[in-house]
């Protein structure tokens, strides 16, 4: 049976044109800070409510339509026991309930319930008020900018092969 190969391409630290190792380790640890001190600032934001950062997220996705728990967990950064973890504890808060999906049976449905509304209003002031904070001083095309840099990581990142 022949070995299985794949181009790899040129290391980082290799490329002529390009950024050295040390350079892109620091702004990977850099954008690494930046997304910790963002999570810390808002998880104790949302901590006056009982909820951490993840949670307040999830709400706000199921706030205008009952939807099913794997549509999210992609745009939650979870997976599917995270995804059962973050529900079992917002749902022992009572701020949603699961339901059998109407014509599936096998599947569910999860929609926030009166308690979880009451709280919906206060959840995307306290986002806001942490992306001006983040972004404070930054022009609107410096922001689109790093926006569209940031997208460009994460498609690179999907690129990156998964341990087998």
């Amino acid at each position: 049976m022949a070995a299985k190969t794949r181009a790899t391409g040129p290391s980082p630290s290799s490329r002529a044109d390009g950024p050295s190792l040390p350079t892109l380790l620091a702004g990977g640890a850099l954008l690494n800070q930046v997304g910790r001190e963002l999570g810390t600032a808002l998880d104790r934001a949302f901590a006056r409510f009982g909820l951490t950062t993840q949670q307040a997220a999830l709400l706000l996705h199921v706030a205008d339509q009952p939807t099913s728990p794997s549509r999210l967990t992609d745009a939650l950064g979870t997976d599917t026991a995270g995804m059962t973890r973050l529900l079992d504890r917002l749902e022992t808060k009572g701020l949603l309930r699961r339901q059998r999906h109407a014509q599936d049976r096998r599947a569910i449905t999860i929609e926030v319930t009166d308690t979880g509304r009451d709280l919906l209003p206060h959840l995307p002031p306290i986002f806001g008020r942490a992306n001006t904070q983040l972004f404070d001083g930054f022009s609107t095309e410096e922001i689109i900018a790093c926006t569209a840099m940031l997208q460009r990581m994460l498609t690179n990142l999907a690129g990156i092969d998964q341990p087998s």
